[in-house]
């Protein structure tokens, strides 16, 4: 499998190099499993946007799950909001928004239970993410910020994908390209 080299946070990974459609391939970023990355990772994405400037960190599941833990660790935050993939039967009353994933077939949907929504309410939200690609995700995790009253604060990815590295609505740590079937680097 072709790979591609990269450094985040000072630490060398190679990325798989996985196939999404018959033209378009992408650097699979993983941190599952991977804890001197997700330490690295959180510690130089709490450098992106000053603490005083949100009340609480929010993500989708399920790949950014270490990463907001790591960042709640490391930041002293004693709670953090994820938005989970299907409703679950601890959830009162939740709220669901339409997702639409580079990396997920078809259109799924993110829901929020009502007692993290409350708590939301009247918040400023900094939505993170591991990477930012089309932005499906964070449109969706925006929607429910606002649903639950909540403020957007702001965005932060450790790695934005193709165009959205060139977009000025988030901070991330470092652009990754995507790829031609034969590994090169997309145009």
């Amino acid at each position: 499998m072709a790979t591609y080299p990269m450094t985040v946070a000072g630490v060398q990974r190679e990325l798989p190099i996985c196939k999404v459609t018959d033209d378009l391939y992408i650097g699979a970023f993983i941190c599952f499993g991977d804890a001197e990355l997700t330490v690295a990772c959180a510690r130089e994405l709490l450098k992106l946007i000053p603490a005083e400037e949100y009340d609480y960190i929010f993500t989708a599941e399920a790949k950014s799950i270490p990463l907001i833990h790591e960042m709640a660790r490391q930041s002293g935050a004693k709670k953090y909001f994820i938005a989970r993939k299907g409703p679950k039967a601890y959830m009162p009353d939740p709220i669901s928004v339409d997702d639409q994933s580079i990396t997920t077939a078809g259109v799924q949907k993110l829901y929020l239970g009502r007692d993290d929504a409350d708590l939301i309410r009247g918040k400023r939200i900094l939505i993170m993410d591991d990477v930012i690609s089309t932005g499906g995700s964070l449109l969706a995790m925006e929607a429910l910020v606002a649903a639950a009253g909540g403020t957007v604060a702001g965005k932060i990815a450790v790695l934005a994908e193709g165009g959205a590295a060139d977009r000025t609505d988030i901070k991330f740590l470092e652009k990754l390209p995507v790829f031609n079937a034969d590994g090169t680097v997309k145009d």
